[in-house]
């Protein structure tokens, strides 16, 4: 024991040690995400079709299922430094309270004005964006964490940003809305009157809170109707994943410090920016025979992707103008109710992260908002941090994998994503504290009719 009180509160590496390159894990996946689909064909999306809505260099990224490492540019090295490397911290706090046997850390990606990990992905999108010599771009954001980071990079790089916001989060997230106005971002709630899409979707549903699905399709139409203007997404894609790579490059970096092998890995799971970063070098070492390491995805009891979703071909939006993407999804019309998770309310997961788990290289759980939030300010309690509710998912399991152990006397390593801060969510912790947070999980019914509209893909 005296040896373990060597490792301290917080892991910090040194600014030479910040990693150069991110890890692209497809490189060394044996069964490789299924291409994304031209919706009107139904064949793989050439690298021409994409450039049409998203950035050269960043297609390319989208589409390279074989470079095991893409060397990151130095301005965005550079930008990097800013707020990174982040700290991983051991949670002696929270073990002590819990009475586990758990050695607990935590990776936290909220020391930016974001108050997100979204900023990793951001700075580089935008970079590749002003490289390219663009005007702007556009994009969706549930929470705010997305387009509070990609507001905060078009500035740095000089970029119009437009941001369609999910208009619950809009609603309930008003100071976040004007963090990004602060950098000089337009923000819509979504759906709006000011896309086709967005009419249409307001006329078939009237009074909808929307979704990440709807506001996506708004800032795809408003990116291709616009020359000098790309779309940017904060999550789900190949490119996202690789860029959040170096959250889980400087935790392994920061473990190996210490000779310390985690047992679990875990990270909440809405479209799969934070957990595919998280677990990238460790699911690479899984995937290489290396070493094997329990991995869990949590998501919202409301959007149980994952967990009750079918792995089929879907639209990644909800107009039906994106390409279709093979994931685990409750199908693109699905509209989950209004959480207060917003980052997580997406009907669809990752084509990367579905493929590895269709394979069995991970799991997953869902749990109830009520109980997220529990966890959220018992972990608030101990450790000083207030949690979003997003990266509260993996805080509940994390601390239910903690009391297994107490249970069992097993004295395993538990790493999980602290994705940022929940300053900017007061109003859900306000719900909680009077008693006014539901905990609406949707029936086998309602999803099973979602399920009958998939695309049928030969």
């Amino acid at each position: 024991m005296a040896q373990e009180k060597k490792i301290p509160y917080k892991i910090y590496l040194e600014e030479s040690e910040m990693p150069k390159k991110w890890y692209n894990v497809r490189a060394d996946m044996k069964n490789k995400p299924a291409p994304l689909l031209n919706p009107g064909t139904h064949q793989p999306m050439t690298a021409e079709e994409l450039g049409g809505v998203f950035c050269e260099e960043l297609v390319a990224q989208e589409l390279d299922n074989d470079n095991a490492y893409i060397d990151i540019p130095q301005e965005i090295q550079s930008f990097y430094k800013m707020y990174r490397p982040a700290p991983l911290v051991r949670a002696y706090c929270l073990e002590e309270k819990l009475g586990t046997p758990a050695k607990i850390y935590y990776k936290f990606e909220g020391n930016n004005t974001s108050g997100s990990h979204k900023l990793n992905s951001a700075i580089a999108q935008a970079y590749y964006a002003k490289k390219q010599g663009l005007k702007g771009v556009t994009t969706e954001t549930g929470a705010g964490q997305w387009g509070t980071a990609l507001s905060m990079a078009c500035s740095y790089f000089d970029l119009d940003c437009k941001v369609y916001m999910v208009k619950v989060s809009y609603e309930q997230k008003p100071f976040r809305r004007e963090v990004m106005r602060v950098y000089g971002a337009s923000v819509t709630p979504s759906p709006s009157m000011n896309t086709e899409i967005g009419k249409k979707i307001n006329a078939e549903h009237p009074g909808t809170t929307g979704s990440l699905g709807c506001a996506i399709s708004e800032a795809v139409e408003d990116a291709v109707k616009n020359p000098g203007y790309r779309y940017v997404l904060g999550s789900v894609l190949n490119q996202v994943l690789l860029h959040q790579s170096v959250i889980g490059l400087e935790t392994k970096a920061a473990l190996d410090k210490y000779n310390i092998k985690p047992d679990i890995i875990i990270g909440c799971a809405g479209g799969g920016s934070n957990l595919g970063g998280l677990i990238a070098p460790f699911m690479g070492e899984k995937l290489r025979g290396e070493a094997d390491y329990r991995i869990i995805a949590v998501e919202p009891a409301s959007c149980p992707s994952f967990t009750r979703g079918k792995f089929a071909y879907d639209f990644a939006d909800t107009g039906m103008v994106c390409p279709l993407a093979k994931m685990y999804t409750l199908g693109s019309d699905f509209i989950p109710s209004a959480n207060h998770a917003g980052g997580l309310r997406y009907h669809g997961m990752s084509p990367v992260l579905s493929q590895l788990y269709d394979d069995g290289l991970m799991e997953a759980v869902s749990v109830k908002q009520t109980d997220v939030f529990e966890a959220a300010e018992q972990f608030a309690r101990v450790e000083g941090i207030l949690p979003a509710p997003e990266s509260s998912h993996a805080i509940r399991v994390a601390i239910d994998e903690a009391l297994k152990c107490k249970e069992t006397g097993e004295e395993k390593t538990i790493v999980f994503g602290l994705t940022g801060t929940g300053y900017f969510d007061m109003v859900a912790y306000e719900k909680f504290h009077e008693g006014k947070m539901d905990d609406y999980i949707p029936t086998d019914e309602e999803l099973a009719e979602y399920a009958a509209k998939l695309p049928q893909i030969d």
